[in-house]
């Protein structure tokens, strides 16, 4: 008899080890189209064109973008600049000099979403800025190494939280990260915050997102009049990276991996 996922008592789907084929496949053209769009972030584009040339690649790829049509959504990433925390809408804004952006793009792939975000900047960022995307990032890192079956959810958002406050800065508790598979959000809710041995235990076959967003000033956020654009209440800088993870039976597999993912400057 074959086997076959299951649901764990908090919700949580366990993925048979043929599925991290099909998110494998799925989370490599989301980083790819990601690779692709860093080009062209520098200052006087538009975060439209942006988007414009992500949706272009999508359909190039003759896979499907997850977020136009999502909740009446019509673009095919969330373009978040300066202290726009997330879900930041693509449209006729220009880029400066030393604006920092995050992209976020979900792709559907024969049935799987891959899911992935990450900081860049157009032209030079301040100091403060490119401490920030640095701390976000090695933020994630540290949430990502806490993976393995036996720990919890709780570890992964001590560990985000701890790093990211050991170096003053602050841990947005509005957003999550979420179950992925063949649906865009599923549980567990991954926050990105919390106490070690704490939530639900994870397992061989988990799929989830992890996608701290990090400020530099306090962690309260507000949603706009267009009911999509998080920005953080005192105008403070945000940072978000994000990726899409599979647990193994020895930790982790990140399904989004670059070597492009982290901004370098010239």
């Amino acid at each position: 008899m074959d086997e076959e996922s299951r649901i764990t008592r908090e919700g949580i789907r366990i993925h048979i080890p043929e599925d991290f084929a099909g998110m494998r496949k799925a989370g490599a053209l989301a980083s790819q189209i990601l690779d692709q769009v860093g080009p062209m972030v520098e200052p006087g584009t538009t975060t439209g064109a942006l988007d414009d040339f992500i949706r272009s690649r999508i359909e190039e790829a003759g896979a499907t973008s997850a977020t136009i049509g999502y909740r009446g959504y019509q673009h095919a990433s969330c373009i978040s600049v300066n202290h726009v925390v997330c879900h930041g809408i693509p449209g006729d804004k220009l880029l400066r000099d030393g604006d920092i952006l995050n992209i976020d793009v979900t792709v559907i792939v024969d049935g799987w979403y891959g899911d992935t975000s990450r900081m860049y900047v157009a032209g030079r960022p301040s100091i403060k800025a490119q401490r920030l995307i640095q701390v976000t990032h090695d933020s994630l890192m540290k949430g990502i190494e806490a993976v393995r079956p036996g720990a919890t959810f709780g570890d992964i958002g001590h560990a985000i939280q701890d790093y990211a406050e050991g170096h003053r800065m602050s841990v947005v508790r509005d957003f999550c990260g979420h179950g992925l598979g063949r649906v865009f959000h599923a549980p567990p809710n991954v926050l990105h915050f919390g106490r070690s041995g704490k939530g639900p235990v994870l397992e061989e076959g988990m799929f989830f997102t992890i996608e701290p967003m990090i400020n530099l000033g306090r962690p309260e956020t507000k949603v706009l009049a267009d009911d999509w654009t998080a920005v953080t209440r005192d105008k403070s800088l945000s940072a978000q990276f994000e990726h899409s993870i599979g647990v193994t039976a020895s930790g982790f597999e990140i399904f989004t991996p670059s070597d492009r993912f982290f901004p370098t400057l010239d």
